[in-house]
């Protein structure tokens, strides 16, 4: 490709609202453009990395048996309504009404839409189990779309759906697919790592997220510093190694704390431990009130008491609410003297707690030698709050350490929530009705783009590994106007094409100075300079990642460039 034919437009300065390398980058060397916020064009650059990285996720989906298809971006809401998801999917589904009054959603994700599609086909168990996929742009409304491509309102997509009469089936295709993810982003070049996750609006159980570590990742991953244990922090479990003191229970008091709300303040005025104070959070589970303890040191996980009571939604309760149920403000919740109904949950540490120190539901007071059991009762204790680094691993294997992540993946086990809710079943062996298990596994296409493009740059501009480059080379005449670099210049070009190189040649009336900027900024693997010693057949070949540089005779270029290719591959 002449560069002068296609659509590059590299920027000199850093856009002010990019506030991380990958976008930067992509932006400065002309990758992507921003439409509207969390929406992109991808240039030609952009959109060659994309079928890449497509052509890498084809290839091992292939592999693992699964075949590909295409489904609407647009979807009816009624198949929504039927899962349940239309209510409490939340905002970021993006919603519309057609000339009809019909409701329509644009799609998020496409488990309704496969699912309805199974039911209507596939009747027997002879015809199962199947994996389909698709590549696709989809559509959230994210409240604050940020970090370029990572958090978008548009993206591209890969998402996957398996179907099956057995769990043992889904088991094996699991497997496959995590398999597949595994080799996917190992070729994309990625530091990545799998983790347990939580499903979230998906549904389902045993599912893990493809995290690529990046210190601007948005997720924390909870890790073993001495096995492969690997979590989202969200999903982590705590051991419960805790030692109970034996200190003699003292008598509960109703002490003064005047203007004393958080733990902080509550502790620095009653001179304790955290550790001694316990944290009282009123939470809405679904439509149920729920008072849920947690030492003072530790925080509340919201998605582990989602999972405990098999909710829907889990909120904290507002300052009203709080206000008619316990007649005091938030920061005054304390679990003794309750009125009845409200159900007391404790995360298992404050079982541990002697002598403790809590809110007594009336503002500018606390009990002090508070004791569980005693003083209240817990109607059941359970791993509640968020894991902490130095934390023993669950495992049993080391401490855990934090590191941040980029979700580009995710696999999971939907079981048969969807087929349950749309009614997709199947007759077995016997010619009885069953329900069919169904799993989903999703990649981000554009993220992993982005992901590559966090991982892989200097201070001079991108760096792309050899199978994701937009371009193979990037053949530069320092003068096309000089008659031995500009017939060099085209012989090269020729030569290249033929030996299947994807080159990029840049023919522009540009300053030298100029072009070689772009080039690194661009950051495709190899360079190939063509200038003063043109007319001796002499180049000068730049590899991006090393920086080397040597000159070569145009007689030993292709073997040259062989070989160079061997060590970067």
């Amino acid at each position: 490709m002449k560069q002068s034919n296609t659509f590059i437009p590299t920027l000199r300065e850093t856009p002010s609202d990019a506030e991380i390398k990958s976008h930067q980058l992509l932006l400065r060397a002309g990758f992507i453009r921003q439409n509207a916020s969390g929406i992109y064009s991808f240039l030609p650059l952009g959109n060659k990395v994309l079928k890449k990285v497509e052509d890498i996720i084809r290839e091992e989906l292939d592999a693992a048996g699964a075949v590909e298809m295409l489904m609407p971006a647009l979807q009816p809401s009624e198949l929504w309504k039927e899962s349940g998801r239309w209510g409490t999917y939340g905002p970021e589904l993006m919603r519309m009404n057609d000339r009809h009054d019909r409701e329509f959603a644009l799609g998020a994700t496409h488990e309704e839409v496969i699912t309805s599609l199974v039911r209507d086909e596939i009747k027997s168990y002879k015809r199962l189990p199947i994996t389909m996929y698709q590549i696709q742009t989809k559509f959230r409304d994210e409240k604050r779309p940020r970090f370029g491509l990572l958090r978008g309102r548009e993206f591209i997509m890969k998402d996957a759906y398996s179907f099956h009469s057995s769990f043992e089936s889904l088991d094996q295709t699991y497997d496959a697919l995590f398999q597949a993810y595994s080799n996917i982003f190992s070729r994309c070049g990625l530091n990545f790592r799998a983790v347990i996750a939580d499903s979230g609006a998906m549904g389902g159980k045993d599912t893990h997220e493809f995290m690529v570590l990046s210190e601007v990742g948005e997720d924390t991953i909870a890790y073993s510093d001495t096995s492969g244990y690997a979590a989202n922090i969200e999903m982590a479990e705590v051991v419960d190694s805790y030692i109970r003191p034996t200190d003699d229970t003292l008598v509960m008091e109703k002490v003064s704390t005047p203007d004393c709300k958080s733990i902080d303040e509550v502790s620095a005025f009653l001179s304790i431990e955290k550790t001694q104070c316990i944290k009282s959070l009123l939470f809405k589970v679904d439509q149920d009130f729920v008072l849920i303890l947690s030492r003072g040191d530790h925080e509340i996980n919201d998605i582990k008491v989602k999972n405990l009571f098999n909710a829907d939604i889990v909120e904290l309760a507002s300052a009203e609410e709080t206000k008619e149920l316990l007649g005091c403000e938030i920061g005054s919740i304390g679990p003794s003297g309750l009125a009845e109904g409200i159900k007391i949950v404790a995360d298992q540490a404050v079982k541990y707690i002697v002598n403790g120190a809590a809110g007594t539901n009336e503002a500018g007071y606390h009990f002090v030698n508070v004791n569980p059991g005693r003083d209240f009762e817990v109607s059941q204790y359970a791993d509640l709050r968020f894991i902490k680094e130095g934390d023993p691993s669950p495992d049993g294997n080391g401490t855990i350490a934090f590191a941040k992540g980029i979700e580009v993946g995710h696999v999971f086990k939907l079981g048969t929530r969807y087929s349950d809710a749309l009614g997709s079943s199947f007759l077995d062996e016997n010619g009885r009705s069953q329900s069919i298990i169904m799993g989903c596994y999703g990649i981000g296409v554009s993220r992993t783009l982005a992901a590559v493009a966090e991982q892989y740059n200097d201070s001079n501009g991108l760096v792309w590994p050899t199978n994701l480059s937009p371009y193979d080379l990037h053949l530069i005449p320092i003068n096309m106007k000089d008659e031995d670099q500009a017939s060099l210049s085209n012989e090269l070009y020729d030569v290249f094409k033929q030996h299947r190189y994807d080159v990029l040649m840049d023919d522009r009336a540009e300053r030298p100075g100029v072009k070689f900027a772009d080039s690194d900024l661009i950051g495709l693997p190899i360079r190939v300079t063509v200038g003063k010693k043109a007319s001796e057949g002499i180049v000068e070949v730049k590899v991006r990642k090393t920086g080397e540089m040597l000159e070569v005779h145009k007689s030993e270029l292709l073997a040259r460039l062989q070989g160079l290719f061997k060590t970067l591959s």
